[in-house]
């Protein structure tokens, strides 16, 4: 019974506003509490911000870096409030942890020109790894007067399974974008645009001291990413101008009559010319 409330569940969650989708969320939890742990791991939600005071810089919140009540700073290696008997990354895989957090950083500053980002990793079996990429960029013009206010929210998480003793490993990459805009002048009125995209990848690569699991990595996610931009760009947005102007002309009829009686005279003409 409880798969069965779980796919209910998800499926409900597909159909409401993804505005909202923190307060659905909790009403979820409210009606079938004993799906907690499903749920919030199969639904993403728009990312959080703390403040590592350590290392006086922000991180972001998921399941990915959360034990009990307590969240792991990726710069520091500390729990937020300190827990006993926490999990940490391996050693050496908290090495490549430290690497991707400043590659990303850099990334997030040449594509976003600012925002937050946090990379967590954690061991599997054999040797395998999993590592989740986070980036959150908020931009609110309306401090400057312009009636705009927008968040990207993008979940990358990969599953890196070596292959042998042949330096080669196969990177399966999950990436959700969440992406909500919200305008508000007298013209238009309020309008909010929210939704989010899911794809998968999966590729195989060699690793070496310089195409390291970091370089393997953020390849991938930098053409996913810019894929799921373009998508978001050419098929929502303009399939949303599509709908909107079907529904009502943003030119009034008159004006189109008139538009279509020149063209008509300029049709004619050319035919007499000819």
């Amino acid at each position: 019974m409880s798969a069965k409330q779980l796919t209910c569940c998800l499926d409900l969650m597909r159909r409401l506003p993804p505005s909202q989708i923190e307060d659905n969320l909790a009403g979820l939890l409210d009606l079938v509490p004993d799906l907690t742990e499903d749920l919030l791991s199969s639904i993403d939600q728009p990312l959080k911000v703390a403040y590592d005071a350590v290392s006086k810089k922000d991180y972001l919140l998921c399941d990915y870096n959360r034990d009990a009540d307590s969240y792991r700073s990726p710069w520091s290696n500390k729990y937020d409030p300190p827990l006993s008997g926490a999990c940490y990354p391996s050693t050496k895989l908290r090495d490549i942890e430290v690497q991707a957090n400043e590659i990303f950083e850099i990334y997030l500053n040449l594509y976003f020109e600012g925002g937050v980002s946090s990379v967590y990793c954690w061991d599997l079996d054999d040797n395998n790894f999993a590592a989740v990429v986070l980036m959150k960029k908020t931009q609110d013009q309306s401090k400057k007067g312009q009636p705009m206010r927008g968040t990207w929210d993008s979940i990358h998480v990969v599953e890196v399974k070596l292959q042998g003793k042949k330096e080669k490993a196969v990177y399966k990459l999950t990436s959700t974008v969440m992406l909500s805009i919200e305008t508000d002048n007298d013209s238009t009125g309020k309008v909010n645009l929210a939704g989010s995209l899911t794809r998968q990848d999966e590729k195989e690569y060699a690793f070496n001291d310089v195409d390291t699991h970091c370089v393997n990595i953020g390849k991938m996610v930098e053409d996913m990413e810019s894929k799921l931009r373009q998508t978001l760009e050419t098929i929502y947005f303009g399939k949303t101008k599509e709908v909107v102007n079907t529904l009502r002309n943003a030119t009034g009829n008159s004006e189109l009559e008139k538009r279509k009686n020149l063209s008509n005279q300029i049709g004619s003409a050319i035919g007499n010319r000819g």
